[in-house]
């Protein structure tokens, strides 16, 4: 056997691992199971891409994007634990992306960076610190021969109260790029990458999150209360 025939076999190997049940990517669980059964209606689709398309749209607008009032314990964010939650922020909502394509034959990691993120509101820079979010939460996933990275993060309604047009994902390309908002300013913008995971690398991100954005957490383990949609700033007129 050659040396790239061998190298091949072991990607495939490590792929297959990616497909593995963890304590946070439970999608063996009642709960997933549901989920994933709902988003299709039916029997997946045959095509990776497809099942890929669905499951992202059943996560970016079946889960609702806020950072307030959220548990951060170890239990609190397993994916069965986030779809019965049916709300959380890019880290929760990724997890449940990268479980819900395990369990249907795609292999996935999770992926961190720091990004400039334009989709807050006053009192959460304010709480955060500007702009700059730490660990934000991407999905990776292993459709028509390549890592393509997704983000099923912020969903329709939260969209349209700021003014941002949604991100689609066409199961062939990444899609982590928010498009121009109305003012011309892009939401998100990559500033630092923090590596790639197989599981959720649980002590390392919510200790980092706590470090850099102590104001955002309150009493416990948990982010501090409030509401985007209530934050959002006032519609302009047409």
């Amino acid at each position: 056997m050659t040396d790239v025939a061998r190298t091949d076999r072991e990607r495939e190997t490590e792929r297959a691992a990616l497909c593995e049940e963890t304590f946070f990517l439970d999608h063996g669980s009642a709960d997933m199971q549901e989920f994933i059964s709902a988003a299709f209606g039916q029997a997946p689709p045959a095509d990776p891409a497809d099942r890929a398309i669905i499951l992202y749209y059943a996560v970016r607008d079946g889960i609702d994007y806020d950072v307030y009032d959220h548990e951060l314990s170890r239990e609190s964010m397993r994916a069965s634990a986030i779809v019965r939650e049916g709300r959380g922020f890019c880290i929760h909502k990724s997890l449940v992306y990268a479980a819900a394509l395990r369990a249907v034959g795609v292999p996935t990691k999770l992926v961190f960076a720091d990004v400039r993120n334009h989709l807050a509101s006053a009192r959460l820079k304010e709480l955060v610190g500007g702009e700059v979010f730490r660990f934000h939460a991407m999905t990776k996933a292993w459709l028509a021969g390549k890592w393509i990275t997704t983000t099923p993060v912020f969903n329709k309604v939260l969209c349209q109260l700021y003014g941002l047009p949604t991100l689609d994902f066409d199961g062939c390309e990444d899609s982590i790029l928010h498009p121009f908002g109305a003012d011309g300013d892009q939401s998100m913008e990559f500033l630092e990458h923090r590596g790639e995971f197989a599981d959720f690398p649980y002590d390392m991100v919510i200790s980092g999150l706590r470090l850099a954005h102590p104001l955002l957490f309150g009493d416990g383990n948990s982010t501090t209360t409030g509401s985007l949609i209530t934050e959002a700033p006032p519609r302009r007129p047409a």
